[in-house]
C-alpha cells in the first residue's frame, strides 16, 4: 500500500532520514537538492561554488552570512504585469541579476535563508522560492540548505561580514515551461479524476478568510499547509522523511497522479512543487503560480470555505 505514495527507490530510502546525510539528496540528476550544512562547510573552497544569501533584509546579510555568499534578494525575480502583482519579471531583467551573482548553468550554487537576525521577517521560504527560480529558468544544479542560515548558526559554525569579489558570467535564461501550469490550463485539468490539486497556504486561511476579495480555497483544492512538512521550531528544515510520507499518506496524495502545486501568490507552493518533483520524485508535478490571487480575480469563480476540498458541491448534490 505506502509504495503507491513513494518515490523510486522504495520505502526504506524515503522512510529512513539517514538518506539525507548523504548529500546532495537524493541522487540522480534533479535540478534540485538538499545538502547539509556539512556539506556546505566542506565545500566552502570549491572554486566553482555559488552560495546565494538570500535573506529577507539586505541588513541581514550586511550583520552575517556564511563565508563567501552573495546577497540576492528574491523581491528581484516578480514585478506586476498588466497590473497583476506577482507576475516574474521579464527574463532579460532575471538574466543579468543570475548574470552580476555569477552563476553558471552547469555549476553548483547553495541557496540558504534565515530568519534574519536584523529584521525577524523570514519565514524559510525565500529558500524554496529562489531555488524553483534559478530552476525554472535554466539553472541545473541548485542545492537547498537544510535547515538554512539558522542550523548553521546554531551548530556554531562560522559567519562573515566581508562581501566575495565576483564576476559576472554569462548566463543564459531559459524558461522551463513544464514547470508551471498557466490559469486557462489549470482550469481545464483541475477536476479530472488523475489530478490532485494542493493549497499550501494555513490551514485557518484554507477554511476562510485570508487577504483576499473571496474567503476559502479553490474548488478542489486539498489542504496541505507547507509548514506542516518542516520542523516546527525551523521552517527551513524539512521533516525525517518517515513523517513527510506519514503526512502524504494521511492527504491520499497518489504519485501516479498529476500533482498541481498552488498557494495564494506561487510562493508558499514552491516548498511543496520542489519536494514532490525533486525531492521524492513525483513523475508528474506542476505549480499553479497564479494560485489564489489570480484564481479570485476572476469574479466568475466560485470558491468554497471549510475543511472540505468541495463542501458547496457535495451541499447542492445532497439537496437535488
Amino acid at each position: 500500500m505506502r509504495k503507491e505514495f513513494t518515490a523510486p527507490g522504495g520505502e526504506e530510502r524515503l522512510s529512513a532520514t539517514s538518506a539525507r546525510q548523504s548529500p546532495p539528496y537524493p541522487p540522480g540528476e534533479g535540478k534540485v537538492k538538499l545538502v547539509t550544512t556539512d556539506w556546505v562547510e566542506d565545500h566552502l573552497q570549491d572554486s566553482n561554488l555559488r552560495i546565494l544569501d538570500v535573506q529577507p533584509n539586505v541588513h541581514d546579510y550586511i550583520k552575517e552570512h556564511i563565508p563567501g555568499a552573495i546577497y540576492l534578494n528574491e523581491g528581484i525575480l516578480r514585478v506586476p504585469a498588466h497590473g497583476f502583482p506577482t507576475s516574474y519579471g521579464p527574463i532579460a531583467c532575471l538574466q543579468e541579476s543570475f548574470r552580476r551573482v555569477g552563476l553558471e548553468a552547469d555549476s553548483p550554487v547553495v541557496v540558504y535563508t534565515g530568519k534574519g537576525v536584523f529584521s525577524g521577517w523570514g519565514d524559510g521560504l525565500a529558500q524554496t522560492m529562489m531555488a524553483y527560480s534559478l530552476a525554472k529558468f535554466g539553472h541545473n544544479t541548485v542545492y537547498v540548505l537544510d535547515g538554512g542560515l539558522d542550523k548553521w548558526k546554531n551548530e556554531g559554525r562560522s559567519l562573515s561580514l566581508d562581501y566575495p569579489s565576483v564576476e559576472p558570467s554569462g548566463f543564459t535564461a531559459e524558461v522551463r515551461g513544464e514547470y508551471p501550469i498557466g490559469y486557462e490550463d489549470f482550469k481545464q485539468m483541475k477536476d479530472r479524476d488523475d489530478v490532485v490539486v494542493l493549497d499550501a497556504r494555513p490551514a485557518k486561511v484554507y477554511e476562510g478568510q485570508g487577504p483576499w476579495r473571496k474567503p476559502g480555497h479553490i474548488p478542489g483544492a486539498i489542504s496541505l499547509p507547507w509548514r506542516s512538512l518542516m520542523d516546527d521550531d525551523n521552517p527551513m528544515l524539512l521533516k525525517p522523511n518517515s513523517e513527510v510520507v506519514a503526512i502524504l499518506e494521511q492527504h491520499g496524495i497518489d504519485r501516479n497522479k498529476t500533482v498541481i502545486c498552488s498557494c495564494g501568490t506561487g510562493r508558499e507552493a514552491t516548498n511543496e512543487f520542489i519536494l514532490f518533483k525533486w525531492y521524492f520524485e513525483y513523475p508528474k508535478v506542476r505549480l499553479y503560480e497564479g494560485s489564489y490571487t489570480e484564481w479570485v480575480a476572476h469574479p466568475e469563480n466560485e470558491t468554497v470555505e471549510g475543511k472540505e476540498p468541495r463542501k458547496q458541491r457535495v451541499a447542492a448534490a445532497q439537496t437535488s
